[in-house]
């Protein structure tokens, strides 16, 4: 797909749902950059942790903010672990952030309006030349608002627990049950809705994707999508805007 139009490519949608997947091979085939904002949610929330930031009583939020303002943020491409590698004060922090205390607590630290407002500022930053695909629960809405395609991803909660749970069983962290996982995303679906802040929801230009069954089924169909708004010419644009596609 080789062309000189380069867009944004939003993908918002609700954990485990196979956002990061489908956001990884649309940019690779794309050649465009990759933006995990959960991972730099994620890179807060262990600092936080670090910091003992929830083990008091005021979570140090009045301390703990100035510290986020200041942090020094390096993002790139890791072929070795083919994902999107971040590097902050010079610490590489790949492997941390996805720890299961830190996935418990990333929904306390997203909820934060101050924290928000200046993760959404780097986000923005990064998008400042297009040709990136972003994955996250606010980016169409909020992150890029006029971005020149929208996807949200779906799935079912028992499909997307079990995700969940093999993932983890690769990584060797086999203590942890189905319905543990299950019960956590879950909560942590009620709570990403119910943010009074940059809140998931669908909007009316999402195409929306049921990812319930496998990811590669629904390739085919996004990329042909991807392809008619970047070639799109006057007369032949179809409108998937607001569907719902299996």
């Amino acid at each position: 797909m080789k062309n000189n139009k380069k867009i944004i490519i939003s993908i918002d949608g609700f954990s485990s749902s196979g956002k990061s997947t489908l956001s990884k091979k649309i940019s690779r085939k794309l050649n465009y950059k990759y933006i995990d904002t959960g991972a730099i949610y994620r890179c807060v929330t262990l600092l936080a942790i670090r910091k003992n930031v929830f083990n008091s009583d005021l979570w140090n939020i009045k301390n703990f903010i100035p510290f986020v303002k200041n942090l020094k943020w390096k993002f790139y491409w890791d072929d070795q672990y083919d994902n999107m590698a971040i590097i902050l004060n010079n610490e590489n922090i790949r492997s941390e952030i996805r720890s299961i205390e830190v996935t418990k607590k990333v929904p306390l630290i997203s909820k934060i309006p101050e924290i928000r407002e200046i993760l959404i500022s780097i986000q923005k930053n990064m998008g400042k030349k297009k040709g990136i695909v972003v994955d996250g629960r606010d980016i169409g809405n909020c992150v890029f608002p006029k971005s020149e395609l929208k996807f949200f991803i779906n799935g079912s909660l028992e499909t997307r627990s079990y995700r969940r749970y093999i993932d983890f069983y690769k990584k060797g962290i086999k203590k942890i049950s189905y319905e543990k996982i299950k019960n956590h995303i879950s909560y942590r679906d009620e709570m990403d809705i119910k943010r009074k802040i940059s809140p998931l929801k669908k909007s009316w230009d999402h195409i929306e994707i049921d990812n319930s069954s496998s990811i590669d089924q629904q390739l085919n169909l996004i990329f042909k999508i991807i392809n008619e708004k970047i070639y799109e010419t006057i007369g032949k644009k179809n409108n998937y805007s607001n569907r719902r596609i299996r």
